[in-house]
Parts: C-alpha cells; sequence; structure tokens
C-alpha cells in the first residue's frame, strides 16, 4: 500500500515538473520571439505585413428591377398630359354664309359648298384668310356693295360667315304719287328708295303734273334740295 502511493506521489510529481518546463519554454520562446503566435493565428505573416496594399475598385453594382420601378414611379416627376388636337375645317364641316343688305336692312342665310383654300385651317388661320378676303374682295363682291365679313362661328362640326353689304347709291331717281305723298324711286324707276311727307296738292300746278308723270332727279344733291325745299 505504502508502495502505491509513493509510485503515485512520483507521477504527479513528474507530470507537474514535464508541465512547469513546457510552460517555462513558452514564455521564454515568447519573450525572444513576441509576434510569432500571433501572425501564425491571424494568417498573415511578415511578407504580407511589408507588402503595400492595393485599394480595390468596386465593381459597378448592376442596376436592380426594384430601383428603376422606383424611378419610374417617382412623384417628383411630372409628365404632362397630351394636349387635345386643335380643331380644324373639313371637307364635311358645315358652311353657312349669312348675307346682310345694311340699306334694306335685310339678311339671308345659305348653306355653300366649303371653299378649298378653307380646308385644312384652324380658327386663327382662317380668320387671316378671311381678313386677306375683305381686303382684297372679288370684282363680283364690288357690285354688289360688298364692305365687309365676319366669322361668327367656328368648331369642326360648323363655320359661320357673316357678310355685310350695301347697295350702291342710285345715280338719279324718279319722284312720283302714292296715296297723295311724294316718293321717290331708284334709277329703274318701280323700286322705292324713300318715303316723304310732302303732299302733291302743296306744289305748283306745274310740278305736280311732272311728279304724276315721274320727274326725274338727275343727282344725290339735287334730290335733297328739293326735299329741303318742300318738306314741311
Amino acid at each position: 500500500m505504502k508502495l502505491v502511493k509513493r509510485i503515485s506521489l512520483f507521477m504527479a510529481l513528474s507530470a507537474f515538473m514535464l508541465g512547469l518546463g513546457g510552460y517555462s519554454a513558452l514564455k521564454a520562446e515568447d519573450f525572444f520571439y513576441p509576434n510569432r503566435y500571433h501572425k501564425e493565428h491571424t494568417g498573415t505573416s511578415v511578407s504580407d505585413v511589408d507588402r503595400p496594399r492595393v485599394a480595390k475598385t468596386e465593381e459597378p453594382r448592376p442596376a436592380r428591377i426594384a430601383d428603376v420601378t422606383e424611378q419610374e414611379e417617382d412623384p417628383g416627376q411630372v409628365i404632362e398630359a397630351a394636349a387635345a388636337p386643335e380643331p380644324v375645317v373639313t371637307a364635311d364641316t358645315l358652311y353657312l354664309v349669312e348675307n346682310v343688305n345694311l340699306t334694306k336692312g335685310t339678311a339671308t342665310q345659305t348653306q355653300e359648298t366649303m371653299p378649298v383654300k378653307y380646308i385644312g385651317l384652324n380658327r386663327e388661320e382662317l380668320l387671316e384668310e378671311l381678313s386677306f378676303y375683305c381686303a382684297n374682295p372679288p370684282l363680283a363682291e364690288l357690285e354688289q356693295g360688298f364692305e365687309t365679313a365676319e366669322l361668327t362661328a367656328f368648331s369642326k362640326e360648323r363655320v359661320a360667315v357673316c357678310k355685310y353689304y350695301r347697295d350702291e347709291t342710285p345715280k338719279h331717281f324718279y319722284l312720283k304719287v302714292a296715296d297723295h305723298f311724294i316718293i321717290v324711286c331708284e334709277e329703274d324707276g318701280q323700286t322705292l328708295y324713300m318715303n316723304t311727307d310732302i303732299l302733291l296738292e302743296r306744289l305748283p300746278d306745274s310740278l305736280q303734273q311732272e311728279i304724276m308723270e315721274g320727274k326725274p332727279v338727275a343727282s344725290e344733291e339735287e334730290l335733297y334740295l328739293f326735299l329741303e325745299s318742300y318738306s314741311s
């Protein structure tokens, strides 16, 4: 029994001495080579430490679908709505022409074929065309006493133009009688030009006879001279 105890004590002492010796050896090696085990642990070497580091260039990151979607749905981006097309005159547009006689105070409206030169024009362009027409009217219009024209309605479905005419003053007149009063007729002797308040009975007999037969008056000035002389 004592022998067993001595053997056990000897083995424990031997193990202690062996551990102490190993620890002392490690400390001594660490003293003389202080960074050896640290570099091995971190996986670097002296050559790695001394080697200059090169900055890594970051490769461009490919755009993600989500990024593109976010850009397209950016609320700050303003998208202008497409403007409605401006109406223009077409071959199917209804063309109405109103003729106003300023002398007689009458007006007539007719539907005419749309002039080819008006087709394809917008409102502003049609106004310019009418302005040119008024400044340079055709001879046939001038013979009818044309004065001016204006655009009264414009849309894709309907265009209306009003033309104004004034009858040319007759070159000579005729004095006649109607219901005992003197009337003035135009140069054709039939168209009424003016009514007067002059009674036939108040005129000299010779003048009454001339008027009953249809007295001609050579000019407008002569007509107004007669009216001023015999009007009440």
